[in-house]
């Protein structure tokens, strides 16, 4: 009997001993299985939650371009969240800045370059050929990097908006406000390739009108307002391209401009506001919020910029200031919508 129990007893603890060793070698597995899903599991939320780097060059800071940015940082985030940060520069209107602020980009090897307005997008271009750039505030792309045979899209890494209202529009506008004006200036600065192709564009379309066209070019804010007022002096109204020196020294222009009583139509809104009496105007946030979708597809998506037609600026508005209109009693049509007043 007691022999039998100590088997009994042996047989049990045999068992048990079994069992413990099984339960380990499954407790074992069931880690590893484990350990392995966390590694997949962390793999794919650094695949999915790639943070990307955008070097952004903005030629110099004023009203268009700063809407320009923050509607293209705006659809940037809209769309990544905290996974996309900002290399925010500025150029202060010196296209050698744009140059070295490009060049900095490549060496820091960003995801890709936000180019605001011509000369950043022209020293962008040239900085890299791969790292894929998205301009805006550029008015003509073929222009700027010097495209002959021009098909909507570049061939190169290179896409984005353009802020070039319709110049025929722009022509029509300084017919309807200066009906009795007979001689039309072009002020715009020198150095700025795309202000020098829409002068040319729109003198064709006012000497249709009837107009005489003079042209009065500066070389830098240093001479603005010398030229502004022989222009000032010579011509009945002055029409300013979207030129990022003029804006910039809007108020120079203004200072001539009021005491003489010459009107400026403008090609842009914050030209406008600064010295100018009504503009076709467009929406700088808006080709700013355009780039930066496309920006996204290029980054996300895998889209080639090469590839994408560059998008232009919907809807331009007939816009006025009221009361440099008032001042030359010049008369508004109802189809134009005032500025509103800051």
């Amino acid at each position: 009997m007691k022999n039998t129990v100590k088997k009994i007893i042996a047989l049990v603890m045999a068992i048990a001993m079994i069992t413990v060793a099984f339960a380990a070698c499954g407790g074992n597995g069931t880690e590893t299985t484990t350990a392995a899903n966390d590694t997949t599991a962390a793999d794919t939320t650094a695949a999915d939650g790639k943070v990307y780097t955008v070097g952004i060059c903005q030629l110099v800071q004023h009203d268009a371009l700063d809407a320009a940015t923050d509607g293209f940082k705006k659809a940037l985030t809209d769309k990544l969240g905290e996974n996309v940060k900002f290399d925010e520069q500025n150029a202060s209107n010196e296209a050698t800045n744009c140059t070295t602020i490009c060049g900095t980009f490549v060496s820091n090897k960003v995801d890709l370059i936000m180019a605001n307005a011509t000369p950043a997008l022209t020293a962008a271009a040239t900085a890299t050929a791969d790292i894929p750039i998205v301009a805006t505030s550029v008015t003509d792309f073929a222009t700027a990097l010097d495209i002959k045979d021009w098909k909507g899209a570049t061939g190169i890494n290179v896409t984005g908006t353009a802020d070039l209202a319709p110049l025929d529009e722009q022509a029509n506008m300084i017919k309807e406000l200066c009906p009795d004006a007979k001689t039309v200036g072009i002020l715009y600065c020198s150095a700025e390739p795309n202000s020098k192709y829409q002068s040319d564009v729109i003198t064709g379309h006012l000497k249709d009108l009837g107009f005489e066209v003079k042209e009065y070019t500066f070389t830098d804010s240093n001479d603005i307002s010398s030229v502004t007022t022989t222009a000032a002096e010579n011509c009945d109204v002055l029409f300013a391209p979207t030129d990022n020196t003029v804006a910039n020294n809007a108020e120079a222009i203004a200072n001539v401009l009021e005491p003489a009583g010459v009107p400026l139509v403008a090609g842009e809104s914050g030209i406008c506001k600064g010295c100018g009496i009504a503009t076709l105007s467009i929406s700088y946030y808006d080709i700013g919020y355009k780039a930066g979708e496309m920006a996204y597809d290029i980054l996300v998506n895998g889209t080639d910029p090469a590839t994408m037609d560059v998008a232009y600026a919907a809807n331009p508005v007939k816009m006025y200031m009221a009361d440099r209109c008032t001042a030359l009693n010049i008369t508004v049509p109802d189809t134009y919508e005032a500025i509103a007043a800051e």
